[in-house]
């Protein structure tokens, strides 16, 4: 057989596959094909989305099922050897990989990217393909992993529960690259995930591997708030079983290996202080910081004793938001990290859900106000003579009206889409978001009518709305629906079904506004929960446009040797003089406190007024584009800047439209690239199929509707060579067209389908035109008639 005629399969069967297996590589532990390693983006329009392309390798060889050491790219022998690299390098750097092959079944080209080959790039024949151990030994090399104990913990395989769930390609590479690190004797490591990649799981998998290899015995697991220390517990961390406890207690038990616990349980209060020195300083051979930014400023000197007093044990901190401003520094306590996956990676590999931002202006905010002369607020209080602007609002003038309004979109929003959609509402303190409760359950009767929970606040301060929390988070529970906050529900509440943000505070810092973005990031199939929205109210999404929004950590400032190495949350960057957050409010500890207790010792001062009058004067939706970057632009232009990506001219998409076997094809590529065909011919005219909304929308041509094709060719009577079945087939397909468009009709299955099944079997109808091929160019020649 002319191996020029071969598929890509084909080649790999007869060629790439046997020459891996004759280098001594296993085909069921250590070689996969077609691996799809990402989902692929989330592409958002109008209500509508769409995935665009996963990232797929030909091949990607592993040692002992853990850990992934090469790529290979495949291409048909009418390529080049080295048709395929820039594919495959690009999969190996995704992928932390170092050695990549290409090949066309003719030999390999093999480049090696650990920098230690005398060559970076050589062509050797298919018998020469390099085998496990040589590939292992040369990994070892790049990875500095020189002792038997080394080799041991890092060959440990992960945690198998049974169900064929495997870590994600960045959990293996941030679960490699920490043990490996270990493994070397690094004690400080440091790992950088998003919200939503799965922190918890991934830290589970570290742990699991290094205690199962016996490279770390007694492990101490440090979290910020009780919720998550339960929830990891319960979940990720089920499987250590019987050696596993949460410390709680004054006592300590030291019979167990795994030890929950949260921050606060370990400083404790003063009755409890030191609870921690119950253990010898060697107890601990590790010790992971969940969150490991965060630690409030009067309690962080308390908790960096506890990795103070177990400075001989590992540290591996775990953040989506390495802090890294002129006072404070995760990477120069911890090293740079090991690796990162940003909240944009995630979204670009569609693990982690895109967002749209409803951006609202309010004419007070913007246009300030200012009181007359000697005016008393609704409590008597005498207002202070100046302006009050949008940093005023909720914080030192309470607007009712402001409230309402804001209440009013939420609950618009809600109607226009989904009024269960899970929504947290955060406002800038206690008080403000019980006022945002009323409000909403207010605007809600009929809701609030059928289950009293639909709104509830969710604050530290009150038991009833805590209580309340699992229910909100729990897929399965549709109440509560709206949940008011101020800063308890900022981290570690996995919400997967949350659809709607809504930003009422005043946020600066770049940390809290990344976790608080976070709470919508995750995805939901099951629950339909594929991108969310974010509606801002206070220009909080400025900081999207802030280069450190997803940008690589930078050290700025290096504590000194009497200051914390874990670096306490912030509150604002910028303080306002006026600023309504205690300390407290942003304390790791379960509790939030009203902002509007105390500030500076005193009580502060809050104006409220019922009768000032508030106005909308913008609003606009802004996507998030393929860049990373907020866009606002129209259906239309996004579609014609994106096909124009793809064909720089009219005479270009004809070409290939003319001469595709499939529409279909051109129809799904598009989509993957961002394209959605059904919000555009809504905008455009539904009548139109996907070739006329192209050929308009992106090259200014006058469309026709998909009847007006369709009678075009039964204006030219070319049916009448066919048999009477024949014609009747293309007639009924030529409706089905004007009905539904050009990718049903290529399906062949459509003939098993009504009307076609009542005209006689698809073998049948097929038989009428003299067979199959003969079918199939019939309707070839009833598409180049449609788009003549």
């Amino acid at each position: 057989m002319d191996k020029k005629s071969l598929t890509e399969r084909d080649i790999c069967s007869k060629y790439i596959t046997p020459a891996i297996l004759e280098a001594g590589w296993d085909l069921h532990t250590q070689i996969r094909e077609e691996v799809s390693f990402t989902k692929g983006r989330i592409i958002v329009r109008g209500k509508l989305h769409t995935r665009g392309e996963q990232k797929r390798a030909d091949y990607i060889l592993y040692h002992k099922k853990n850990i992934p050491i090469a790529v290979i790219e495949a291409k048909d022998n009418k390529h080049s050897i080295g048709d395929g690299m820039q594919q495959a390098l690009n999969y190996a750097e995704t992928l932390g990989v170092p050695f990549v092959f290409s090949s066309n079944g003719d030999a390999f080209l093999f480049h090696d990217r650990t920098g230690n080959a005398a060559k970076t790039e050589t062509e050797i024949g298919l018998n020469q393909f390099p085998s496990p151990a040589e590939l292992w030994q040369r990994y070892c090399v790049w990875k500095g992993i020189a002792t038997a104990e080394a080799v041991q913990t890092i060959e440990m395989p992960y945690y198998d529960d049974g169900t064929g769930r495997a870590p994600r390609y960045y959990q293996a590479n941030a679960i490699n690259n920490t043990v490996e690190a270990i493994a070397r004797g690094q004690q400080r490591v440091l790992l950088v995930m998003a919200t939503g990649t799965g922190k918890t799981y991934t830290a589970f998998q570290i742990i699991w591997r290094l205690w199962k290899s016996g490279t770390k015995k007694r492990i101490l697991f440090l979290a910020d708030r009780n919720i998550l220390v339960d929830q990891t517990k319960n979940n990720d961390f089920k499987p250590f079983g019987a050696a596993m406890t949460k410390i709680s207690k004054r006592q300590i038990d030291k019979s167990y290996e795994i030890y929950l616990s949260l921050y606060q349980a370990v400083t404790g209060n003063e009755d409890e202080k030191n609870i921690y020195k119950q253990f010898s300083p060697d107890f601990f051979d590790l010790i992971v910081i969940d969150e490991c930014h965060r630690g409030s400023a009067a309690e962080d000197s308390a908790w960096r004793e506890v990795l103070e007093y177990f400075s001989n044990a590992a540290h591996v901190g775990l953040t989506a938001t390495p802090k890294e401003t002129k006072d404070v520094s995760s990477i120069t306590y911890f090293g740079d990290p090991v690796y990162s996956y940003t909240l944009k990676q995630g979204i670009e590999d569609g693990f982690l859900a895109p967002y749209k931002v409803v951006r609202i202006d309010i004419d007070r905010d913007l246009q300030g106000w200012r009181p007359r002369k000697g005016q008393l607020d609704k409590y008597g209080q005498e207002i202070e003579d100046r302006v009050f602007n949008q940093s005023d609002m909720d914080r030192t003038l309470v607007l009712e009206k402001r409230t309402e309004l804001v209440a009013q979109k939420i609950t618009d929003f809600l109607k226009a889409s989904d009024p269960f959609a899970k929504t947290i509402v955060f406002c800038d303190d206690i008080d403000h978001a019980e006022r945002m409760r009323q409000a909403l359950v207010n605007l809600n009767p009929e809701r609030v009518k059928e289950n009293r929970k639909y709104v509830m606040r969710i604050t530290g301060d009150e038991q009833e709305g805590k209580a309340e929390l699992d229910n909100f988070i729990n897929p399965e529970e549709r109440y509560p629906v709206i949940a008011t906050t101020s800063k308890l529900m900022t981290t570690g509440v996995d919400a997967q079904t949350c659809k709607l943000v809504v930003l009422d505070q005043h946020i600066k810092s770049m940390t809290e506004f990344k976790q608080i973005i976070g709470r919508g990031t995750r995805i939901n199939e099951d629950y339909d929960k594929y991108w969310f929205t974010i509606m801002d109210f206070k220009k909080a999404t400025e900081l999207f446009a802030d280069k450190d929004f997803d940008g690589e950590p930078v050290v700025i400032y290096e504590p000194k040797e009497d200051e914390p190495p874990v670096p306490p949350d912030d509150i604002d960057v910028t303080p306002d003089p006026q600023s309504t957050d205690s300390d407290k409010d942003n304390a790791i500890d379960d509790d939030e406190i009203p902002g509007s207790d105390i500030s500076g010792g005193g009580r502060r001062i809050k104006y409220v007024l019922g009768d000032v009058t508030v106005h909308v004067i913008a609003e606009r939706v802004q996507y998030y584009g393929s860049d990373g970057k907020l866009m606002t632009e129209s259906l239309k232009d996004y579609t014609r800047n994106t096909v124009r990506k793809d064909y720089t001219s009219l005479d270009q998409f004809l070409k290939r439209w003319t001469s595709a076997e499939r529409k279909a094809a051109i129809i799904k590529e598009l989509e993957q690239h961002g394209v959605l065909f059904e919000p555009l011919a809504e905008e455009v005219g539904k009548e139109l199929d996907a070739f006329d909304l192209i050929c308009h929308v992106a090259f200014d041509q006058p469309p026709l509707t998909r009847k007006e094709r369709a009678n075009n060719v039964k204006k030219r009577n070319y049916f009448a060579k066919y048999s009477e079945q024949a014609r009747k087939v293309l007639e009924t397909l030529l409706e089905k067209y004007a009905d539904t468009g050009i990718e049903n009709i290529e399906d062949i299955k459509i003939l098993t389908l009504d009307p076609f099944k009542n005209m006689g079997s698809a073998t049948e109808l097929v038989s009428a035109f003299g067979g199959k091929q003969a079918y199939m160019e019939a309707l070839a020649e009833l598409e180049q008639n449609l788009y003549a």
